[in-house]
This record gives structure tokens, C-alpha cells and sequence, in this order.
């Protein structure tokens, strides 16, 4: 069996703040509210452009598990485009606004939510809260130092710790839930909760149409002195066509800043000012809303802080660069300019566009000249610790080519004295045998006695 929703949108100023910083939206589809804040009027603009795009969504075709991922999607760019207004105006920085909405498929609801607006769900005559507030009174709830009770009227209890304000980790809470016919529904900003009781929300949620459901329950919240803007939408679950039709509702700061909407937009009611209209709120006094970021104040002037990171890091890896070029040009090695060996100065690496070493000193040293071990260690370069350092090699490899040379040069050996002839008369003697002589080499030389050993000068041209 699919269900339908008969819905009901409705947002008040209050009677206190001069703006209205909630917007929503009702569709067939889709109930959404955020409620922006960050003073300078980015607030409205917060919670106008979060509504814009997540509204997208109220459209048939989307149903299941598919819902989390639609609604997560549709709040990251929500997200995005929170970024963008910042980037286009950096006193903008700070804005923020939160977010919850159902998603409805005719048989389930998808629930994303992001700071202290509230969902929740009338059935059987028992209220039931959906979302969890994402606020610093909550927190303390949650780990059992404070009281619900306490909470109510605890002097922090709109200090927020997450919300949608453009940066990367404002993830939302999302859920699956069940839903059947019969149910009431209903999405608020905190002007609501914050001054009227859950057992007066469930009296009004209990009776009426969606329509009476919503003046109803702002009412109360200005009757209890809300100093916050106030918005409701509310939702029955069906089985039969909605009384009020399928013609999108549109709210609040999205209303009086839609260009192009779906529908036709739901014009903000305003309460007449009673008591308190002033509360001794003047011009001077700071803005409430202004401080639900106290753990995260507004930043201005973010193109120059941006700037001035880029110049640092720049200038760090400018640094670092010119200093592993002057370590390098403090190297040496010996290698080979054509024929001859050569001291160089530098390291032998290539960069493109960038040269590392230069030629510093040729010698007369012939390549040819050495061995071939010697040959091969100049051609793939001899690394020195300095300039004396790739001098001794030379020095070494000269010496080397030296003794090879002396080595390869033959010596005249000298002729032997032929001594007078004299006759001997034979004397007959008997054969002797004598042992072979062993014949003894001479000891060979070893490096660093002036002389090579055999097989050193293998090579040598």
C-alpha cells in the first residue's frame, strides 16, 4: 500500500529578531528545514541556499536504501554551495545553518539531520523525537551530568557543535525509518522546543489539520516568550489523496530569496509585537545567533590568510630548493671529458632545465692509460668529499698509469762473459743422477709499495 503526506509549512520572525534567518519546505516528497546563523544576515542566506538545493529531492523514483545516499549527497552539495558563497564573499565566513529533512518514498522515510532543528513523530497518541541535537547541552545528556530537565533551561543550550557551514566534515545523521498511516509528522527550528515543552507539543500535534497544527504551535512558542525565529512543518501520513494537494509549500528566508521556485511561496507570517517586543534589545546589543558558533568564530579577511599561507609555502619550498642547489654546487667527482679524465664540480644528476654540475679541472691523464677496473670507476664518476679530496684521485689514478706504463716497457737483459777455453782430458766416470731443482718465484709486489700487481694493468691501451 502507498501512502501520501498532507502537509502544512509555516515560519514567524518572532518578536524580537528583525530577520527571518529559518527557511522550509513541504512537497509531496520531501519535508526540509534549516534554520541559519552567523549574524550579518548570512544566516537567511545560509539556510536559503541549503533549502535551494536539497529541495531537488522532492521527486518521485527515489525509494529504499536509495534514500540515504540522495539525501547524503544532496546535503554535501548543500555543503558546497555554503563553500561557494563564502568564497564569493568572505564576510560571509562563520554562516552556517542546519538541516533536517525526510525524504518520503510511500512506504519509508529517510531521515539526514545536522545541528538542533528537531523531527519528530506523533503515533498512538505518543510523541516520539526522531533527531539527535548535535549541541553542547546534549552532550552533557549523553554522558549522564546533566538532565533532560536541566537541559531545558540550561544557559548554553543553543551553543551547536555541528552543523552545515562549508567545511569538509559536516557529515549528517542519517536513518531509515518506518512509517505507517496515521502518523503526524513534524520538522522545527529550535524557537520551538527551546520554550515549549514536549508535552505541549504533543497536546497540539494531538488534534486539527496540518494547517491549525502549525499556527498552533508557534503560537505557544511566542506566547512563552520565544526570542527566536519560529518554523514548523507538519505532516499527516494518508492513505487518500491530501486535502491540501501536491503543490510544493516554500518558507521563510528561501521564500523571500527564491528566484525561479517550484510553486508558489508561502509568504513568513509575522506576529503582531506584545510585551517584550523590545526586551531591552537595542541596536548595541549582540545578536544570540551570533554566538551559537563560540567554538568556531567568524573569519574575515580569508583571502589574505589564504594568500599568505600560499606565500609561506612557497617560500619554504623556494628555500629548499635554493639551499639543496648550493649543497650541490659544494660537490666534486672525477669523471671523464672525452678522452681525458676530469675533476667536476657539482653532483652527477640531471634535472630538466636545471644544471647541477660543470666542468672545474681537465688533466693529462689519458682514459686510455689506465686499467680497466680504474677505467670503469672514472667513467661511471668517482664521488669526492671536496676539492682536495677529487685531487688525490687523480693523483691516485695518475700514479696507477704510471706504474702500468713502467710495467708494459720491456728491459735489455745483459750478455754473459764467455770465460778462456781450456782442454780437459776426458775422464771416464760413471753416470750420476742429480734431483731436479725447484724453482723458487720471487716474491710479488703489493699496491702501495710503488709497483702494481700482475693483472692490475689489464686493459691499458
Amino acid at each position: 500500500m502507498t501512502l501520501s503526506l498532507d502537509y502544512a509549512a509555516l515560519s514567524d520572525v518572532g518578536r524580537v529578531r528583525r530577520n527571518n534567518e529559518d527557511s522550509a519546505y513541504a512537497g509531496p516528497n520531501l519535508l526540509l528545514l534549516a534554520d541559519g546563523m552567523g549574524g550579518a544576515a548570512a544566516g537567511e542566506v545560509a539556510s536559503a541556499a541549503a533549502v535551494q538545493v536539497i529541495r531537488r529531492l522532492d521527486k518521485p523514483g527515489i525509494t529504499g536504501e536509495d534514500m540515504i545516499e540522495a539525501l547524503a549527497g544532496a546535503v554535501h552539495r548543500a555543503n558546497e554551495r555554503l563553500a561557494e558563497l563564502v568564497e564569493e564573499d568572505p564576510e560571509r565566513e562563520g554562516m552556517g545553518s542546519t538541516v533536517t529533512a525526510l525524504l518520503f518514498d510511500g512506504q519509508q522515510l529517510g531521515l539526514a539531520h545536522l545541528g538542533d532543528s528537531r523531527a519528530y513523530r506523533m503515533r498512538d497518541g505518543l510523541l516520539y523525537q526522531l533527531s539527535h541535537d548535535h549541541t553542547f547541552v546534549q552532550s552533557l545528556v549523553d554522558e549522564g551530568r546533566i538532565s533532560k530537565e536541566e537541559a531545558f533551561t540550561h544557559p548554553h543550550r543553543n551553543l551547536i557543535l555541528r552543523v552545515l557551514d562549508g567545511r569538509p566534515d559536516s557529515d549528517p545523521d542519517l536513518e531509515i525509518l518506518d512509517v505507517q498511516a496515521g502518523d503526524r509528522l513534524l520538522l522545527c527550528s529550535d524557537g520551538l522546543p527551546d520554550y515549549v515543552s514536549d508535552q505541549v507539543i504533543a497536546t497540539s500535534m494531538a488534534e486539527g489539520t496540518p494547517d491549525s497544527v502549525v499556527v498552533e504551535l508557534i503560537t505557544h512558542a511566542l506566547e512563552a516568550g520565544s526570542n527566536d525565529n519560529v518554523t514548523c512543518v507538519v505532516a499527516d501520513v494518508i492513505e487518500t489523496e491530501p486535502s491540501s494537494g501536491v503543490q510544493p509549500q516554500l518558507v521563510g528566508a528561501a521564500a523571500e530569496l527564491a528566484q525561479g521556485s517550484t510553486g508558489p511561496a508561502t509568504t513568513t507570517m509575522r506576529a503582531t509585537p506584545g510585551d517584550g517586543s523590545s526586551g531591552g534589545h537595542g541596536h548595541a546589543d549582540i545578536d544570540p545567533e551570533e554566538l551559537r558558533y563560540a567554538p568556531r568564530p567568524p573569519k574575515r579577511f580569508l583571502w589574505l590568510r589564504r594568500l599568505a599561507v600560499l606565500v609561506v609555502v612557497l617560500g619554504l619550498i623556494g628555500g629548499g630548493a635554493w639551499f639543496a642547489y648550493s649543497w650541490s654546487q659544494k660537490q666534486y667527482y672525477v669523471g671523464t671529458d672525452g678522452d681525458y679524465v676530469a675533476i667536476y664540480k657539482g653532483v652527477d644528476q640531471a634535472i630538466p632545465g636545471l644544471t647541477l654540475s660543470s666542468l672545474y679541472e681537465k688533466q693529462e691523464l689519458q682514459v686510455d692509460k689506465l686499467p680497466t677496473y680504474s677505467r670503469e670507476q672514472v667513467e661511471g664518476t668517482i664521488q669526492a668529499d671536496d676539492l682536495a679530496a677529487a685531487r688525490q684521485i687523480v693523483s691516485e689514478l695518475q700514479r696507477t698509469a704510471q706504474e702500468c706504463a713502467a710495467k708494459a716497457t720491456p728491459k735489455p737483459s745483459p750478455k754473459p762473459s764467455t770465460p778462456p777455453a781450456t782442454v780437459t782430458p776426458p775422464v771416464s766416470k760413471p753416470p750420476v743422477s742429480t734431483p731436479a731443482s725447484t724453482p723458487v718465484s720471487a716474491p710479488a709486489s703489493t699496491p702501495g709499495n710503488g709497483t702494481v700487481n700482475p693483472g692490475d694493468c689489464d686493459g691499458v691501451r
